[in-house]
């Protein structure tokens, strides 16, 4: 056993031979840059958690940092690579795996580094991480994990002794640039409030821009949010390589062998109908019913998914009592889950029900790579409410979906008006006259007062938060924010009492990271 894991271990590091790494993409994730800070300039003295659904390119990032430490001249002998998904290495003690290595490679002068891949498999890795950030101050640790509540349940015992990068799948402008497709035509803006002082022609010119654009975001709603499957031509066979990975290597295999669930018939039910209700109110009374399967069970089951990133929850807005009973809502990691699980292929186009949850899917994927913020969603009277409401740094910024041809303002801004008007934008009002005035300011978000925003801290926030804002926006005024379907829909909404930019979502999900960028 022992001569067989050496001989793997060297397949695994073939630097050690002085090879190089094969099939590695030109391209990388937005988090790269992230991780190659903690990799070679960490801020302090800590591992790295790269978590995230399967199939969203970790095991990539990890290897293109090896081949960028190489390439600065790190020795090969101070650099691993091991995934505890390679059945021999699933039930290894660590330390046993680095004795190996040593037996097999020298260390030379400097840091070493450790790549683990898959480390959830690892029996009570979280303890074993902490040992080594303790006791072992020149190994840098990079491990990931694709169902990481496993890890992070060791957070009590190993606080501070890691620092954590969510890789979600690939937005929009990932996607486009996976498969080399730029648009450098399209008129660069600063924020998305500074499309409120746009000329007709700039507008006209993002207008165009977004038209564009609408053929390659249906593409990414279809097959587009995992590396894998974004290069696929085929949107069935896309589909076919998604359900297999998500039915066979996580639900029947991953969750069984991590939390021994047995019911996997009845997850796999749960699941399916978080596809067809994606984005819906979690009731796990009605939903027990529903499948005949208790409470409990259910509570478990939605536990689990979250866990392998393939559900995320969206709580409703508000502050103490507002909240006790109000239900939060679930949806899928990505927009292209649904699409795959459900057989829609390109039919998913003929759905407008169907086109429009995933949109919003999309936008909820999209906002919530903007760490660290906190999204929810809001329920007024009268069935009124707000799809997203984004808090940063003690700002709120609503943000409603309308998938849809024609928007209608007063129709489809009841939500919008309800929330803002009454809460938040008592001292703003707008007639036309002022409208003028209002197109020559730089647009904001809207301000919460800091003694009500709990968890959501001004003042001295984080350098990134400001970063998100700027990306919106940022001065005295407020802002609301309608994704619209037609590319004509761009600019100030018409006919409202307050400011709603509306932006059609395949230009806000393009520009969303080069803001931020």
């Amino acid at each position: 056993m022992k001569e067989e894991a050496l001989t793997i271990l060297s397949k695994f590091n073939p630097w050690w031979q002085g090879k190089p790494i094969e099939d590695l993409p030109s391209w990388k994730r937005a988090k790269y840059e992230e991780l190659k800070l903690w990799v070679f300039n960490p801020p302090s003295k800590r591992a790295v958690l790269l978590s995230g659904p399967r199939q969203v390119g970790k095991t990539t990032l990890i290897l293109q940092a090896i081949e960028e430490l190489l390439d600065q001249g790190i020795s090969p002998k101070n650099i691993l690579y091991i995934s505890f998904d390679h059945p021999l290495f699933r039930a290894a003690n660590p330390d046993d795996i680095l004795e190996a290595w040593r037996e097999l490679e020298t260390k030379d002068e400097g840091p070493e580094y450790l790549f683990l891949d898959e480390a959830h498999f690892v029996t009570d890795f979280g303890t074993w991480v902490k040992h080594q950030v303790d006791f072992f101050k020149k190994r840098r640790i990079i491990f990931t994990g694709s169902a990481t509540p496993l890890i992070e349940a060791d957070q009590e015992s190993g606080v501070g002794r890691w620092h954590s990068i969510r890789i979600s799948t690939l937005s929009f402008h990932e996607y486009l640039k996976i498969k080399k497709l730029f648009f450098p035509h399209i008129p660069k803006v600063s924020s998305f409030s500074s499309l409120l002082e746009c000329t007709k022609g700039e507008l006209h010119k993002l207008s165009e821009g977004a038209s564009e654009l609408v053929g390659y975001f249906h593409e990414y709603l279809t097959k587009g949010g995992f590396p894998q499957t974004a290069l696929v031509d085929s949107v069935t066979q896309a589909q076919r390589l998604l359900r297999e990975d998500i039915i066979d290597k996580v639900l029947k295999r991953d969750l069984t062998t991590l939390f021994g669930v047995r019911r996997v018939l009845e997850l796999e039910q749960t699941f399916i109908h978080l596809c067809m209700h994606d984005g819906g109110l979690y009731d796990p009374v009605n939903l027990s019913k529903s499948l005949g399967v208790s409470k409990p069970t259910i509570q478990n089951f939605i536990d689990l998914l979250e866990c392998a990133h393939l559900v995320q929850r969206v709580p409703p807005f508000g502050y103490g009592k507002e909240i006790i009973r109000a239900r939060q809502k679930i949806y899928l990691a990505d927009p292209s889950i649904a699409p795959s699980i459900l057989l829609k292929g390109k039919t998913l186009f003929e759905d407008p029900k169907a086109i429009s949850q995933a949109v919003e899917t999309a936008i909820l994927s999209h906002l919530e790579t903007l760490d660290p913020i906190k999204v929810s969603y809001w329920k007024g009277d009268k069935d009124k409410e707000v799809d997203f409401i984004f808090e940063a740094e003690g700002k709120v910024i609503p943000i409603e979906v309308k998938y849809q041809s024609q928007i209608k303002p007063k129709l489809h801004t009841e939500g919008l008006v309800q929330f803002c008007i009454p809460k938040r934008l008592q001292n703003l009002r707008f007639c036309q006259s002022e409208r003028a005035k209002f197109n020559s300011l730089e647009a904001a978000p809207i301000q919460v007062n800091s003694c009500d925003a709990e968890g959501v801290k001004g003042g001295d926030a984080h350098e990134g938060k400001s970063q998100v804002l700027k990306s919106f926006g940022y001065n005295n005024h407020e802002m609301a924010i309608m994704i619209t379907k037609s590319p004509k829909d761009i600019g100030l909404l018409p006919n409202t009492t307050f400011p709603i930019l509306q932006i059609p979502a395949p230009l806000f999900c393009y520009m969303l990271e080069a803001f931020t960028a």
